[in-house]
């Protein structure tokens, strides 16, 4: 306790009740927290008028609309790009493939960081770059996760036009293809922007449990065959559910 101001410790110690309680009275608050009952309510008092704990019709608190505004801001201010790089730089030095961030923006998906392989063959992906939702593991995984209506009308007005050789340009074939990565958490693709590339890519969501933007990793096709796929769908769902965590989402996908 050095160093800290008691009465500003037992307050957050009662407000930490709220995480699993959604309303609490008083008496309450004293039996979970141990602490004498007229410092409850002196603190309780407290927290009220400055708005972290409501009070209702029958006496009990609940946390107050300020720890919204709060949390909204702690969101907004979150810099993506900054908190995935670590973790892509630990994911690229794992499996020594490139690694992409993409970033929904309108219709589009976005590269806003990458990572190279090591290898002395790579590709090349510029930031910056857009990419359709429909085609690239890194942009297909953001469609698949968009709520179904929103993801109806995209597929409604888009035309499939092909960019590689595996392109999936038939709109059925492509909502299968979005319901099977919805269930798997994880899509791969082939030649689908440039010819004789593979990648994987799993989804990056927000606070709010919306999807954000993907994860993937990249490379020439030889590298991606069969027996290197589980490792690489493993890794590649590890790392956007760690990036999704510290973004506040709380339930990432199973890996």
């Amino acid at each position: 306790m050095q160093n800290k101001n008691k009465t500003v410790v037992k307050s957050m110690e009662l407000l930490d009740l709220f995480r699993t309680n959604r309303k609490l009275s008083l008496n309450e608050m004293v039996h979970l927290s141990g602490i004498p009952k007229t410092s409850v309510h002196r603190m309780v008092g407290s927290l009220e008028a400055m708005g972290f704990l409501n009070k209702d019709a029958e006496g009990k608190y609940t946390l107050g609309m300020l720890f919204l505004e709060f949390g909204q801001l702690v969101a907004e201010r979150l810099d993506m790009k900054q908190i995935a790089y670590p973790i892509m730089k630990e994911l690229r030095d794992n499996i020594g493939e490139a690694v992409n961030l993409t970033l929904k923006e309108n219709q589009e998906a976005i590269y806003v960081e990458k990572l190279d392989t090591t290898h002395p063959v790579r590709l090349f992906t510029k930031i910056g770059r857009r990419s359709p939702l429909y085609t690239g593991a890194c942009s297909r995984i953001i469609l698949a996760y968009l709520p179904e209506k929103e993801q109806e009308e995209y597929l409604n007005v888009t035309e499939l036009i092909p960019y590689g050789i595996g392109t999936i340009t038939d709109k059925d074939t492509l909502r299968s293809v979005l319901r099977q990565s919805r269930q798997d958490g994880y899509t791969v693709s082939y030649s689908e922007l440039e010819n004789h590339t593979s990648s994987v890519a799993a989804p990056i969501f927000d606070h709010t449990g919306r999807v954000v933007g993907g994860i993937s990793v990249a490379g020439p096709d030889v590298r991606f065959q069969k027996e290197q796929l589980p490792t690489l769908i493993a890794q590649v769902k590890t790392a956007a559910a760690t990036i999704s965590q510290k973004l506040g989402h709380s339930s990432p996908l199973r890996t």
